[in-house]
């Protein structure tokens, strides 16, 4: 390691002050070796902790060894990649980033999102399992965010598919989908798995990007979970407004609070801490 480490975790950033405290003391519990700075940054919305301003403050800190922790949910984000792309790293996908790129002396490793991650499928399964009656006749639909960039959207859908596959073996689920708002896949999903014609916010698109294997076990309910940070517009308004039409249980809960988001970050900074991992 070098003379000073530091920690900037970066999230997305809302005008929802809930929002922000949310991440705030997530970041806050983090327990991490005393004299370790960790600083909480925001790609937009929250004027004066930005990306750039937590670089500063952690540089001004005497800090020149930086793990950069992306608080998102999958390494496909657009966001994600552009960040990435603002530290000088290579793109994640054919697209070139849309950030500036960052004013930064120290020495940055770059951390991972939230992908298929061990800890958060246990996450979503607490988040569910009050919804959940006789698992082994029930489908369990997650739903993200999802991007429209075609290298970025099949890393998500990869990662997607993995977490769902991990919280289905978590909750005794009989099988799990997935589907993305961005392309609009989850009403056509939704229509597979309840095997339903009624119109339920438009046709299916036609790519045929949410098309749901035929084969299967035949399931009595689905569960809804939203793989989303926190609640808000998303989890509040928007799945409710596509899946319209059709009978599913849904408590809109996020992955935030919960202590394992602060976990989910140690786990990473350990091995960083320990000289594993340094991409440099």
């Amino acid at each position: 390691m070098g003379a000073r480490p530091g920690v900037l975790v970066i999230s997305h950033g809302s005008p929802d002050a809930e929002w922000v405290r949310l991440v705030d003391e997530a970041v806050r519990d983090v327990q991490l070796p005393e004299g370790v700075p960790i600083v909480t940054s925001f790609l937009e919305c929250v004027e004066g902790r930005l990306i750039q301003d937590g670089i500063d403050e952690l540089e001004a800190r005497g800090v020149d060894e930086m793990f950069v922790l992306p608080l998102f949910v999958s390494s496909g984000s657009t966001h994600v990649d552009d960040i990435r792309q603002a530290f000088g790293l290579p793109p994640a996908a054919f697209r070139a980033g849309e950030l500036e790129p960052f004013r930064v002396r120290a020495r940055v490793t770059f951390g991972l999102p939230i992908d298929d991650d061990p800890i958060i499928a246990e996450l979503i399964a607490d988040n569910v399992r009050e919804l959940s009656i006789a698992p082994e006749r029930e489908a369990l639909l997650l739903i993200a965010h999802g991007s429209r960039e075609r290298g970025l959207n099949r890393i998500w859908r990869d990662g997607m598919r993995k977490l769902a596959a991990r919280v289905r073996e978590l909750g005794g689920f009989a099988r799990a989908e997935t589907a993305m708002l961005l392309p609009d896949q989850a009403a056509c999903v939704m229509r597979a798995l309840t095997k339903r014609q009624a119109h339920a916010g438009g046709a299916a698109p036609a790519d045929g990007c949410c098309a749901v294997p035929a084969a299967g076990p035949e399931t009595d309910a689905v569960i809804v979970a939203p793989l989303f940070l926190s609640r808000g517009y998303f989890t509040n308004t928007v799945i409710p407004a596509r899946l319209s039409g059709f009978d599913y249980r849904y408590n809109g809960k996020a992955l935030l609070p919960n202590p394992a988001i602060s976990r989910w970050m140690e786990r990473q900074l350990e091995g960083w801490l320990g000289g594993a991992g340094q991409s440099g």
